[in-house]
């Protein structure tokens, strides 16, 4: 036996990578939010979406349907089971979260107006809320 090699300590089978279709799909965490790897790029947020439980899937696409026409040049990116939404520069200014009852957005920063209504322990960051049944008003965006 060469010097640095224990032929009692059993192997660790590598895990191959898969192609299969099931396990690109985000697994729900026991909140029921998403889990995402950490990852840049629209295609991360389009399988987070996709994996929302319910009433929820609609109301993350309006959302990211709303933010992609104000916004063109959106930057995507996930980070702690979390999709989020920036520009060059502010590598961040919306987040998306599941949790049981809502679907939850964080938004960084104070320049909305009016401020989304529910505030967060951390500084310049507010939430709003979701709730089954509630709809979404779409605003009026200037067009260029």
């Amino acid at each position: 036996m060469s010097a640095g090699t224990n032929r009692d300590v059993p192997q660790r089978k590598m895990e191959s990578k898969t192609t299969d279709k099931n396990a690109e799909k985000p697994k729900l965490l026991s909140r029921g939010n998403p889990q995402v790897p950490k990852s840049e790029g629209d295609a991360l947020l389009q399988a987070y979406i996709a994996a929302m439980p319910g009433w929820k899937q609609d109301i993350g696409r309006s959302i990211d349907d709303i933010v992609v026409s104000a916004v063109p040049e959106i930057r995507k990116a996930g980070k702690w089971h979390t999709p989020f939404s920036g520009v060059k520069g502010n590598d961040r200014f919306l987040g998306f979260h599941c949790l049981p009852s809502t679907s939850s957005y964080l938004f960084y920063g104070n320049s909305l107006d009016p401020v989304p209504p529910v505030k967060s322990k951390q500084k310049d960051v507010c939430y709003f809320h979701i709730y089954e049944g509630e709809e979404i008003e779409k605003p009026s965006l200037p067009t260029g």
